[in-house]
């Protein structure tokens, strides 16, 4: 056990680690960008370390250093792990001496010997703080209204920058994952819940007879579908459910942690939410209407492929019995 307290744990944990495993930030490692607005912070605010760093389960790793060679520290030791759990933003130590959740921390009695600390949590845009843009002095020092003011607009900054690139790896039209991404979070969704014994189920769905609105009423229309069936869609899912456009008029929904019942009975409110749908056609007696194929985790699946496979399979199977449908395939 650490010589010193622990850690707080933000009340949304499991979902804010969730966030930042989505955001894919682990690929962005002293990012020219990145690095170039920590060095701007440092020096604006006159310290000789800065961060950003994110914070893991276990640890918090560095994105970018400023002035600090190590790539990262045990949680236990993170100041940053308090930043991102705390009431009031900045978070400020002005001397981690006199501080009892700090006084007896490795990084406070030996290298880098940190005495004051300020950092800002790097917050989504739904809400979850994935690490701080952060600076540090080895001398205790006061930081003024001034200062916390201008490490909150460089922290805003920084911020545009990563939200910019999150945007970058999604659909422009639905601002959901595309195959590829989701794929790679998918994958990671299939060994947690291979590892911990949770349930996982996938729904692969497209809209029937789609061409029929971009030929009669336009493209813009057909986007419009589009737009309207994923915020349906999203408004019916929890927090941990991911859904991708995998292609033009086909989406994926990888539901967390509901068994085989309840996965079919979202697929089906999914289905007939999604023919209660009026916007564009308000004034006309067309519906939209959804064939899925839906499957679970199988315990001779090996990745998360092999579970695709089988809810395109099922996919197939609503199309060919007559559409407007839900088929469930199970394992072989």
């Amino acid at each position: 056990m650490a010589p010193y307290p622990d850690y707080p744990v933000p009340v949304n944990e499991s979902h804010r680690l969730r966030e930042l495993e989505r955001y894919g930030l682990d690929q962005g490692s002293d990012d020219p960008q990145y690095c170039r607005i920590l060095e701007l912070t440092a020096d604006l605010l006159e310290m000789p370390i800065g961060l950003v760093s994110l914070v893991d389960e276990r640890c918090q790793r560095f994105l970018c250093r400023h002035g600090l060679e190590v790539r990262s520290t045990p949680r236990e030791m993170a100041f940053c792990a308090h930043a991102i759990a705390a009431v009031e933003a900045p978070f400020v130590i002005e001397d981690a001496r006199e501080d009892p959740r700090f006084a007896n921390n490795p990084l406070v009695l030996g290298p880098p010997y940190i005495r004051f600390y300020a950092g800002m949590p790097l917050c989504t845009h739904r809400g979850y703080n994935l690490g701080t843009l952060c600076v540090i002095d080895t001398e205790p020092r006061q930081f003024s209204q001034q200062q916390r003011h201008r490490l909150a607009e460089m922290t805003a900054l920084l911020m545009r920058e990563i939200e910019w690139r999150h945007q970058s790896r999604l659909c422009p039209l639905t601002g959901l994952h595309r195959r590829d991404s989701f794929f790679e979070l998918a994958e990671k969704e299939f060994r947690r819940a291979r590892e911990n014994h949770w349930p996982l189920a996938l729904l692969s769905f497209d809209l029937d007879n789609f061409r029929q609105i971009n030929m009669r009423w336009g493209h813009a229309a057909g986007d419009q579908v589009l737009i309207d069936l994923v915020a349906l869609c999203q408004s019916l899912l929890d927090e941990d459910d991911l859904m991708a456009r995998i292609y033009d008029e086909e989406f994926s929904l990888l539901i967390v942690g509901k068994d085989d019942a309840e996965a079919m009975a979202l697929a089906e409110l999914v289905r007939h939410s999604a023919t209660e749908m009026h916007g564009i056609f308000s004034t006309s007696e067309y519906r939209v209407c959804l064939s899925g194929g839906i499957s679970s985790i199988a315990s001779n699946d090996s990745c998360f492929e092999d579970l695709f496979g089988r809810a395109e399979q099922a996919l197939m199977l609503a199309k060919n019995n007559g559409r407007n449908q839900i088929a469930r395939l199970l394992a072989q």
